[in-house]
């Protein structure tokens, strides 16, 4: 973005048509060495203000819980090492737990270094395999699939802006740096000129591309995806199987390229058929801007609901007198992601599109036999971690 901003700076060359705004465009913040790697902080779309948001919102959300933290007196949650997920955790934990976050809850550092294994947050940085792109179905595989759909729309864009633009040409990685800013720039100050740029038809290109490279690159496109995503999948499942003695709250917080994995071992968004890199899919299931939008969550809840029970009564001789079994109750699991209820595909038998604790349990279980274990995969050492151990109060 920066090197853009400088070409055009340096040009001495008036811009015309749809690019004539830039002649005196300034970018969107003064210290971008500092701040491309934070979390924003202006605008109406700030990921300060998303995450406190969100915070109050699951605060209302989970009230009864909350009770539960207060009482205990302290709880634990979780962060990747990277400044702006630790901001946003922050950020969400002052909405949740208030202002005085540090006196009840503790956040934990978990490090992105290679050698945690699987015993991580962000499994991307530790698979061996996947970060170094051993088989070219890596991390940069999703790229690569994404090349192919900007070569597809972007030199049209080229030639329509060198027409108005005969002394300045752009690139297509320009005319996608383009692209980029108008949604960095719209978050930071709410809109952005560049947008007005392209047509519909061109965003719907710009959007697909970013589709294919998520899809390619951390989730069902990519061999890696579900292995990645187990880790984590699997460690939450024995906090749900333990239930309340685990403790009533549990948060992480991480990229959205780990995210994605997780919802691939989770078997969610399931798209048929895969992603083309040859036109534009428009009946599509994966989108980025619903699995993983800015500000993105997955939340895990664990349901108990009043199960059916049998009454009866000495009818007609005493119908007043009515007597009930024992009142029990059945445990369900429920998905929310993005605020929006989502079913398991192979399980959806109780109530508001959950499932069945035992069923979900046995489902993850079943999916880890069906992909490659973490370490064989990623191609680490013996005695590399096999598992998450950090996820405890």
């Amino acid at each position: 973005m920066l090197e853009l901003h400088q070409r055009i700076q340096e040009a001495n060359v008036t811009l015309h048509g749809d690019l004539a705004f830039a002649n005196d465009w300034e970018f969107f913040t003064d210290e971008p060495a500092e701040h491309f790697e934070s979390l924003v902080s202006t605008g109406p779309y700030a990921g300060t203000l998303e995450a406190f948001s969100a915070g109050v919102k699951l605060r209302t959300r989970y009230k009864t819980l909350l009770d539960q933290v207060l009482a205990a007196g302290s709880i634990s949650y979780w962060a990747s090492d990277s400044e702006r997920v630790i901001d946003t955790a922050r950020y969400f934990g002052a909405g949740f737990f208030g202002i005085e976050t540090h006196e009840l809850a503790k956040l934990h550092i978990i490090p992105e270094t290679q050698d945690r294994g699987a015993d991580t947050l962000t499994p991307g940085r530790t698979c061996h395999n996947y970060r170094n792109n051993t088989n070219k179905l890596g991390h940069d595989y999703g790229y690569r699939m994404m090349d192919a759909i900007r070569s597809m729309y972007e030199p049209a864009i080229v030639e329509r802006l060198a027409k108005q633009n005969a002394d300045m040409p752009f690139t297509e990685a320009e005319i996608f740096t383009m692209q980029t800013i108008c949604g960095f720039e719209t978050i930071a100050k709410g809109s952005s000129p560049w947008c007005d740029v392209f047509t519909q038809e061109e965003w719907d290109s710009f959007e697909y591309a970013r589709d294919v490279i998520h899809y390619f690159r951390a989730g069902p496109g990519n061999p890696y995806s579900a292995s990645l995503g187990w880790l984590w999948l699997n460690a939450t499942a024995n906090v749900l199987n333990e239930g309340p003695s685990a403790g009533p709250l549990y948060f992480s917080f991480v990229h959205d390229g780990d995210i994605v994995p997780l919802l691939t071992a989770l078997d969610l968004f399931p798209q048929t058929p895969e992603l083309p890199t040859t036109h534009v899919l428009h009946n599509r299931t994966w989108r980025t801007s619903d699995v993983v939008p800015m500000g993105g969550r997955l939340v895990i809840e664990r349901l108990s609901c009043a199960a059916p029970r049998h009454c009866w009564s000495n009818a007609p001789f005493y119908p007043n007198h009515v007597y009930c079994e024992p009142q029990e109750y059945d445990t369900y699991v429920r998905l929310n992601v993005n605020d929006g209820i989502v079913a398991l595909p192979a399980c959806q038998d109780g109530p508001g599109s959950s499932c069945s604790l035992e069923e979900f349990l046995w489902l993850v279980q079943k999916r880890g036999s069906e992909i490659d274990e973490f370490k064989y995969i990623c191609g680490l050492d013996e005695d590399a971690a096999d598992r998450i151990m950090f996820l405890h109060q």
